[in-house]
């Protein structure tokens, strides 16, 4: 009967160790060259803070790459809902965190990161005297907002029922991003708006505040999706964004606390 010699089978148990050290030493993500990537979708008012966040975050986990997916809420959880690759959700309101959450597609609870309030945008120099809320709804005013399935939207649609007012906006746009271009390019005499969109613009527009705008206040939710590629990098992001460089980012970019 023959027997295996023992020198070769120390050497193919070594050989067998060896490769099973180096499948293992592979890191997650891209698993030719040791990088990972990141994929978050966020709300296109998160913009600023979020590119800011995006960079310190790559900055501090050498390797990675975050993608930002911007875009208006209700588009970015049509996509999620439908099957697109992502690994964070930052929503500008709850209604559409939630439709998320209905479809078991959250790894867990959502936590609120910051809130928001509109107001109104008007081109520079405010030709058409824009001086308050009632003001969208006066004879011959080209206003823009938000599609009402839009986070931005539906605070506009509340703040006009509550104040009793019809407004008959010339254009509704799928992102606050859209309406502010209007304004920018003075296709509209005024948009409805994020307050922080206004501080971001760098003085393309000029705001007009309304103290109705404190009865429609957003909350924005952040949360790691049950589909994540690397749940623990998801997590580190989400952990970074509630801690104190998240918060000073997004207060500075104009947010409110939770």
């Amino acid at each position: 009967m023959s027997r295996c010699r023992p020198g070769r089978a120390l050497a193919a148990l070594l050989l067998i160790g060896t490769l099973g050290l180096s499948a293992c030493a592979v890191p997650a993500g891209d698993q030719q060259n040791g990088t990972s990537e990141l994929t978050v979708f966020a709300a296109a008012s998160l913009a600023a803070p979020f590119t800011r966040l995006a960079e310190d975050f790559e900055a501090a986990h050498p390797g990675t790459t975050v993608r930002l997916n911007l875009a208006g809420s209700a588009d970015l959880a049509a996509q999620i809902l439908a099957g697109a690759p992502a690994d964070v959700f930052a929503s500008a309101d709850e209604a559409n965190m939630a439709k998320v959450v209905d479809a078991g597609m959250a790894a867990e609870e959502p936590r609120n990161i910051a809130t928001n309030t509109l107001t109104i945008a008007v081109p520079a120099g405010n030709p058409a005297g824009i001086a308050g809320f009632a003001d969208l709804a006066a004879a011959g005013v080209q206003v823009v907002v938000c599609a009402e399935q839009v986070p931005c939207g539906a605070a506009a649609e509340k703040l006009a029922q509550n104040a009793g007012i019809l407004l008959a906006p010339v254009s509704e746009e799928s992102s606050v991003t859209g309406v502010m271009g209007k304004v920018v390019s003075g296709e509209a005499d005024a948009g409805l708006v994020y307050v922080t969109d206004v501080r971001a613009s760098g003085g393309k527009v000029q705001e007009v505040p309304f103290p109705e705008a404190k009865e429609a206040v957003n909350r924005y939710p952040l949360v790691r999706l049950a589909a994540a590629g690397d749940s623990g990098l998801a997590d580190a992001f989400v952990r970074y964004v509630g801690a104190d460089e998240g918060r000073r980012a997004l207060q500075e970019a104009g947010f409110g606390v939770p």
